[in-house]
């Protein structure tokens, strides 16, 4: 299987391992290092309750 990519020049963020972005940049790639982390330090009970008031909020439209 053969993947065509779009010609022109690479343009990435990284959303993750910093190394992978820090790769990048040294053959030369604009990339963009987004520091972004799971709701709730990655606790799903917590990201639960939380996205529970959110959407309590959505109740007033």
């Amino acid at each position: 299987m053969t993947i065509e990519l779009p010609a022109g020049d690479l343009q990435v963020i990284n959303i993750g391992l910093e190394s992978f972005a820090q790769d990048l940049k040294a053959q030369g790639i604009a990339v963009v290092q987004l520091d972004w982390r799971p709701p709730a330090g990655g606790d799903a009970r917590l990201a639960a309750m939380l996205a529970s008031l959110d959407d309590e909020d959505d109740d007033d439209d």
